[in-house]
């Protein structure tokens, strides 16, 4: 990656001393306000971020309330079809691909040769990481102007949920580039999965602006200034969900992390700066012979 700009430099700064959930508070409550000033609003992001409102299910701007709604907005039944079959993943989400690839000895790729563990990934939780230490690994970025609801890969029943809190470092690529362990150091969610190809985490990571994350099970699970780990079980509910059902959400961008075991294969053109949308395949598991 080329040298950082001056503005960059100065921005990199910032999100050194910035009060990261005070900023995101702040973007919180004003993405939720109503009124006339919510339709301008909506428009000059529309034109500023070359949103494409042909796929939205509603494509007026006025038919929003917030610009939390137009920004959560959901798709056009038929817009993404997810890919069939069993031994498919389906890409979770629209965005480009950050990093994807193994997982060597519980390590996961960041960006110019640095990365960071599985284990402080998922908050120091060895029972998750575990199954993860040589599995396979892929970072997808949303960026602002992308859908930003999340679904599932595989069909799976949901097992356990971390919140883990952190920091709001912008995910920017440069920001990856540039600050260590970026991943593992924000306020992130991760979430365990069981499915007929092994186990699965997602790990939803928040960033500034990023304080808001939902799931469909839960609402809203990221509240202001947590300190702990706050920890969801949900191995004795049986809580199934389909392959390409929504799982959550972002409130304003950030990324989603997929871990997978080591036995899948991701298709050959799933690499760094790849655009992918949610639904398509981008790997698959061996066939098993009956």
């Amino acid at each position: 990656m080329a040298e950082l700009t001056r503005q960059q430099k100065f921005l990199k700064f910032l999100f050194q001393v910035l009060p990261h959930h005070a900023v995101s508070r702040v973007v919180y409550l004003a993405t939720r306000l109503r009124g006339p000033q919510v339709k301008p609003m909506i428009n000059w992001f529309i034109e500023r971020y070359g949103v494409d409102m042909s796929e939205a299910a509603e494509a007026e701007a006025g038919f929003y309330q917030t610009f939390n709604e137009f920004f959560t907005r959901p798709l056009r039944d038929g817009t993404r079809p997810i890919a069939p079959g069993d031994n498919t993943l389906a890409c979770p989400c629209d965005g480009t691909i950050s990093q994807a690839g193994p997982i060597r000895a519980g390590a996961v790729l960041q960006a110019k040769g640095r990365g960071y563990s599985v284990l402080e990934l998922l908050g120091g939780d060895k029972q998750m990481a575990a199954p993860f230490a040589n599995g396979k690994f892929a970072t997808i970025y949303l960026a602002p102007h992308q859908y930003h609801r999340l679904h599932m890969p595989l069909a799976a029943n949901l097992v356990r949920m971390l919140h883990i809190p952190g920091r709001l470092f912008s995910v920017a690529e440069w920001t990856v580039a540039e600050i260590p362990r970026i991943f593992a150091r924000n306020e992130r969610l991760a979430c365990l999965f069981q499915t007929e190809n092994g186990p699965l985490v997602m790990v939803l990571v928040g960033a500034i602006n990023v304080s808001a994350i939902e799931t469909v099970w839960t609402g809203q699970i990221v509240p202001p200034g947590a300190k702990k780990i706050n920890e969801f079980d949900f191995s004795h509910t049986r809580k199934e969900i389909a392959k390409g059902a929504e799982m959550g959400r972002f409130n304003m961008g950030s990324t989603c992390i997929l871990l997978m075991p080591g036995n899948v294969e991701w298709l050959p053109h799933v690499q760094a700066g790849l655009a992918v949308k949610m639904g398509q395949m981008i790997g698959h598991f061996p066939k098993t012979s009956s």
